[in-house]
């Protein structure tokens, strides 16, 4: 049927008009044009009108289009609603605006309600002999669920180098896009987690309308680092988003929906409304009456400004709301009831130094982690049930050399928080799906800004340092050794091949083995040149046999 002129399949709906289904979602490529894009003239028609993007010298770039309607006023805690028509040709030359978030200050809260916007990146047409239908990667942002957008992440290095379609997207963060509260849960729409409701919906879109750039809506690929791979774990679990991509890469993203009870993590939604995950974790009813809306009514939130809402809210975790997650990934996939599809999954060697660094060092309320106040942290990082334990296993002598203390603390953070809870992941998916899980080791990683340089420990492969490697952080490449290149090309290849085919091997790189909970065994992204990483190097080191897994 024809709604606005736009397309739409039959699907199984909800009242809200969220729309889902693999039936559906391919009915309406018909809706795309057969206008391309070409390097002369990126002209293209979409299902809410033509659009024109901007040559540059590698590729050629979409910025700025509205997937769904602005989430304000009545639309502010609502399933994603469809965007409709523009008039003549949108200018997709400007990224649209960031979601509401605190600056990188953490003091003033930026951007705008009106944020679900998508960039498209194609390769440049010159010199290159155009398939039927690349592979399309879709880029979820990491940050915490609380920061972030698409637009940071420019993709240049996987378009032009491994010539495939990347597609980066913003979705409702905070408490603007996670929130379980008892009034707004009570009105009947899919509740809590609104920003993977985002995320499935800027789905959807790409499958309706990335052919008319030269994509192949059969074959995307959907990727994510830190809050992107836990909502790329995420949607591997949730039973709305099937039949939207084909293959999956997470990275460093297991921190939540793994983890035993030592950790906050995703809860069920009357909990997350009533009494929360732990002192970071602010429930929906307590937010409503720090944001002076003691009554609890949605009349009364959705009238709130967006800052007083950023400014009130605690760590951001999903919730089990019973149709987006019916049960957290760890369990979903222990069971093999999960969208099943080949996954890259995998860690970086120093995660938590990177967080040592910026919620202990770099915070002038807290302070650099000593020998004094080590015991004081470590019961801050995994609270108080298992703190005497962790500071058993991750001692720290009391003449111990001033870079102990962090780099102990590093350890219990990277092992207990990231690696193990992935190598859980890893086992898990390997009994039902392909999976190739990785380790990032380059230890001289380019660090994000010089004071990190000025640390007292070093910042090894810290948490995010692999992003860098694919893309172009706020459009500026990283300064590479020439060894460090090479490994950003082998990363680049195996992760456009696995787009392309499901196996991130190709002639010219080491071969990577698919994962095997047996042998254990993954590939160590180290300069120049990936290589195996043993079982017994990796599991040893990060003690998740002989400790972490025991809890």
């Amino acid at each position: 049927m024809s709604v606005n002129g736009q397309c739409r399949g039959r699907a199984s709906k909800f009242s809200d008009g969220f729309v889902f289904g693999l039936a559906a979602l391919f009915a309406c490529l018909a809706c795309a044009s057969s206008i391309r894009a070409s390097a002369d003239d990126p002209v293209i028609r979409t299902e809410s009108g033509r659009l024109q993007g901007v040559v540059g010298a590698q590729i050629v770039e979409y910025l700025g289009i509205p997937y769904a309607s602005p989430p304000v006023g009545a639309l502010r805690w609502m399933p994603p609603q469809s965007f409709g028509r523009w008039e003549g040709i949108f200018q997709a030359t400007q990224v649209g605006s960031i979601c509401p978030q605190l600056d990188t200050a953490g003091t003033t809260v930026v951007g705008d309600e009106d944020c679900l916007f998508l960039n498209v990146y194609t390769p440049h047409g010159k010199n290159r002999v155009k398939p039927r239908g690349r592979a399309v990667m879709v880029w979820i942002h990491g940050g915490g669920l609380n920061k972030g957008a698409g637009s940071q992440f420019d993709p240049t290095p996987l378009v032009d180098g491994g010539d495939v379609i990347v597609v980066t997207i913003n979705y409702r963060l905070g408490s603007l896009g996670f929130l379980a509260q008892s009034a707004l849960d009570s009105e009947g729409h899919l509740a809590g987690n609104y920003g993977f409701l985002d995320q499935q919906f800027a789905l959807g879109w790409v499958q309706r309308n990335i052919e008319a750039f030269g994509g192949d809506p059969s074959r995307v690929t959907i990727f994510g680092e830190s809050a992107g791979g836990l909502s790329i774990y995420s949607q591997l679990a949730s039973p709305l988003a099937a039949g939207l991509f084909r293959r999956a890469i997470a990275q460093s993203g297991a921190y939540a929906g793994f983890a035993p009870d030592y950790r906050a993590n995703i809860l069920p939604l009357l909990t997350a409304e009533t009494t929360g995950g732990g002192p970071a974790v602010v429930p929906g009813n307590t937010l409503a009456a720090d944001v002076d809306c003691a009554d609890e009514t949605a009349d009364c939130l959705r009238a709130v400004d967006a800052t007083m809402l950023i400014n009130a809210q605690g760590t951001i975790f999903p919730f089990l709301d019973g149709a987006v997650l019916t049960e957290t990934p760890g369990d979903a996939f222990s069971s093999g009831d999960f969208n099943r599809v080949p996954v890259i999954t995998g860690n970086n060697h120093d995660e938590y130094r990177y967080f040592v660094a910026t919620d202990f060092n770099f915070n002038s309320a807290v302070g650099p982690v000593t020998v004094a106040n080590y015991p004081a942290d470590v019961t801050t990082v995994f609270g108080t049930t298992i703190s005497l334990n962790v500071q058993s296993e991750y001692p720290v002598p009391a003449d111990a050399l001033a870079d102990v203390p962090p780099l102990q603390l590093s350890a219990a953070g990277t092992d207990g928080i990231f690696v193990c809870t992935a190598r859980r992941a890893e086992r898990s998916l390997s009994q039902f799906v392909n999976v190739y899980a990785y380790e990032f080791n380059d230890e001289n990683a380019p660090v994000p800004a010089p004071a990190y340089g000025m640390l007292n420990f070093p910042m090894g492969a810290y948490h995010s340092a692999d992003v860098q490697y694919l893309f172009n952080r706020n459009g500026v490449p990283a300064t590479f050794t020439p060894d460090q290149q090479l490994l950003s090309q082998a990363m680049i290849s195996y992760w456009t091949h696995f787009a392309k085919k499901g196996n991130p091997n190709s002639e010219g790189q080491p071969h990577w083995e698919r994962y095997n909970s047996v042998i254990d065994e993954r590939q160590s992204f180290v300069p120049p040149t990936p290589a195996v990483e043993a079982s017994s190097d990796f599991d040893s080191f990060h003690m998740c046999s002989s400790y972490w897994d025991l809890f």
